[in-house]
């Protein structure tokens, strides 16, 4: 340093904030919330930092950088000024923020290996497909290339939000079996067309409506042939099992999801009070009528 060079006793705050590595801002909300004291004013009437004030900050710097939140450095603060940050800030000590703080650490480095697998699925499949539970990919792979339609994937998506990655991964079977046998994939996309002509024009009484709910009936008849032909059903069974023995216990449906808020699992009330279907009354009493026939069927 020049002999010449008088370093000052007091910085303004875009000096601190520069030297700290934050912004003005920063500091003012750091005095706001009682972190970081107010410092005296100069004649000027603008704040006046010193070198307490700027040890203060740089170590404030260093804990929000390693994770910290702002609320646990005012209490490690408050210990290290031999306060009782227990009683001061609802705290239980710095070994207990230090345990709180590395915890949440961990829960994000978990994240961020999820996103990265899910970024590594995406790109290893080449499609969406990817971003779906390992149960479902797994459960989809072999498939010839372009068989599955962007709407199975929207159908499997609502499904792992509804019952979680088994849920879904057992309804993947059908988009398998349609996948593999083009007559069957035929027949539901007929089917299909069928059901969303009865818009709110038909009426629920119209005889079309319970002739397209027995043809549904029929095909999901044969539909689950195929499946047991196949073996599938063998393959569901598999799953079945490997999840009771991963989930011993909690049968939670979570493990396998996606860790994050969009991936917890819904119940089936929840779903239907927030998921919209545009459905007309005669095709839902179609459903019904399906589903009616399914049952006695089974009996």
């Amino acid at each position: 340093m020049p002999a010449s060079f008088v370093p000052p006793r007091q910085v303004k705050i875009g000096d601190a904030a520069a030297f700290a590595g934050c912004t003005p801002r920063a500091i003012r909300h750091y005095h706001e919330i009682g972190l970081l004291p107010e410092p005296e004013r100069g004649g000027d009437d603008r704040r006046r930092y010193g070198y307490e004030d700027m040890i203060r900050l740089l170590w404030m710097r260093r804990m929000a950088d390693a994770g910290i939140a702002l609320e646990d450095i005012r209490e490690a603060f408050a210990e290290d000024s031999g306060e009782d940050p227990a009683d001061a800030h609802g705290g239980d000590g710095i070994e207990a923020l230090l345990a709180r703080v590395e915890e949440s650490l961990a829960a994000r480095e978990a994240e961020l290996r999820r996103q990265r697998t899910a970024v590594q699925r995406m790109r290893a499949e080449g499609s969406r497909t990817g971003l779906l539970s390992d149960l479902v990919t797994e459960r989809l792979k072999g498939l010839p290339e372009g068989s599955l339609r962007q709407a199975d994937l929207d159908t499997l998506l609502v499904t792992e939000r509804i019952f979680g990655p088994l849920g879904a991964a057992v309804q993947a079977t059908r988009f398998v079996a349609l996948a593999t046998h083009p007559a069957l994939r035929e027949e539901s996309d007929r089917i299909d067309a069928a059901e969303e002509a009865l818009d709110d024009s038909v009426a629920v009484d119209d005889p079309r409506v319970a002739h397209v709910a027995a043809e549904r009936h029929a095909f999901e008849s044969a539909l689950h042939a195929v499946i047991e032909e196949t073996g599938l059903d063998e393959d569901d069974d598999a799953l079945f099992d490997a999840w009771d023995t991963a989930h011993p216990e909690t049968g939670d449906d979570e493990a396998n999801g996606s860790g994050s808020d969009s991936g917890r699992v819904m119940s089936v009330l929840e779903a239907t009070g927030t998921m919209p279907y545009d459905f007309s009354p005669a095709r839902l009493r179609c459903m019904e009528l399906a589903e009616g026939l399914s049952l006695t069927s089974k009996v």
